[in-house]
């Protein structure tokens, strides 16, 4: 699989990248070579060497001799062409190219990199063109795709790129460069989304509902009750509004709203897994363990694995004096997939207040030691994330420096 580097550099393409293709081409050297006289086929091997050690413009200069040697291998022309892409020189690279796929129209990678020389030259339909091709004779080649959607976004057509880099990540889900590109496309699609619903009606209770997650997102909860109240007022009985106007509630510390919000959810939606849970939740917050362990059963029992499930119900049985079974659960809340750092924190204090009570002392000790650690830790980012600030607060307050007296 070829390496693609970062779109963001609108330079030229990584060498490893340029590199790593070269490697396919030179596990094929002695074929290769068959096809070329003697000497042409001498010239191609010093040239390609001199690529690998990153020395272009001997690699240059010998691809272009053996290209004039053999004028019709078409693999002397590609690789002249991934150099000149690598020195910037686009048009040249372009030219080498489309000289190589006229030789041999299915030479792999030909008409991906033909394509990267277009969309360095901001020729973005020609690119397309170009890489449309290649995807569809190596549809198992994720730079591909990733490439297709590029120039998808660049062309300002997001649903398309968001399709074809949804196909890159099938292909390679750990590819940072794809995920990026892939985030990019799929964010754009949700705000041209959105855009388009305060068009359509302003008003909408969809509206306040999207303006109400906003807030919810950026810790604004007031706000976000706000918009949820009026939603509701909109469309009382939609199902999710009051379960989120709940949790809303509950992040402002408001114990009575947020269990009526939850009760009506369960009204409009007796099903609803997420309202149940959270009523637990709560009725744990409360004190009440034995509400709290009913209600978190049973929504894990229609939805196995909800967040912080573990740490909830290890509260739950410590409430009840259930130490032992409070241990199991909170055993697994310290190392629970996706659990917020304050609930792993927390997991362990509250783990070390259990093996006190079951008098597992030295595990109580390690437990308590753990959470500690982590709580350290929390403290001295949170001053580094201070510090941070007050520099750019005091970079941004800083009076300008004297306008330079040289011409």
């Amino acid at each position: 699989m070829v390496k693609i580097p970062s779109t963001e550099r609108r330079g030229n393409p990584d060498a490893k990248f340029v590199f790593a293709f070269l490697a396919m081409l030179l596990c094929l050297g002695e074929p290769l070579c068959a096809q070329m006289a003697s000497d042409a086929s001498e010239i191609f091997r010093q040239a390609s060497e001199a690529m690998q050690r990153g020395n272009l413009n001997v690699a240059g200069d010998g691809f272009e001799a053996a290209a004039k040697a053999a004028p019709a291998f078409a693999e002397a022309h590609f690789n002249l062409g991934l150099v000149r892409e690598e020195q910037g020189r686009f048009d040249e690279a372009s030219a080498s190219f489309q000289k190589a796929l006229a030789l041999k129209p299915r030479l792999h990678g030909a008409n991906l990199f033909l394509g990267i020389a277009y969309f360095r030259l901001d020729r973005l339909d020609n690119a397309l063109a170009a890489i449309q091709e290649e995807s569809a004779s190596y549809s198992k080649d994720a730079p591909a795709w990733m490439w297709l959607g590029v120039v998808r976004l660049a062309q300002g057509k997001p649903e398309e790129a968001a399709e074809a880099l949804d196909k890159a990540a099938k292909l390679a889900p750990d590819d940072l460069d794809i995920l990026y590109h892939r985030g990019r496309a799929h964010l754009q699609v949700s705000k041209n989304s959105y855009g388009r619903m305060f068009k359509v009606d302003s008003h909408s209770w969809r509206v306040h509902q999207v303006l109400a997650q906003a807030n919810a997102e950026a810790d604004r909860h007031t706000d976000a009750v706000a918009e949820y109240l009026a939603a509701i007022k909109l469309a009382p009985s939609q199902p999710g509004l009051h379960e989120e106007l709940g949790s809303e509630y509950r992040s402002l510390g408001k114990v009575q709203e947020a269990e009526e919000s939850f009760l009506r959810e369960l009204e409009i939606a007796p099903y609803s897994v997420l309202a149940k849970y959270e009523l637990g939740v709560l009725a744990v917050e409360q004190s009440d363990g034995a509400k709290g362990k009913e209600l978190i059963e049973a929504a894990l029992k229609e939805k196995p694995g909800l967040l912080h499930s573990d740490y909830n119900l290890g509260r739950a049985e410590m409430l009840l004096g259930n130490d032992a079974a409070a241990a199991r659960h909170l055993e697994r809340a310290t190392t629970a997939a996706g659990s917020d750092p304050e609930v792993v924190e927390q997991s362990w204090y509250q783990l070390g207040v259990v093996y006190r009570r079951l008098h597992r002392m030295e595990e109580a000790q390690r437990a308590m030691a753990t959470f500690q650690k982590l709580k350290d830790l929390d403290a001295e980012s949170s001053q580094k994330a201070l510090k941070r600030y007050q520099v750019q607060q005091n970079s941004n307050s800083a009076p300008a420096p004297p306008a330079s007296q040289n011409p």
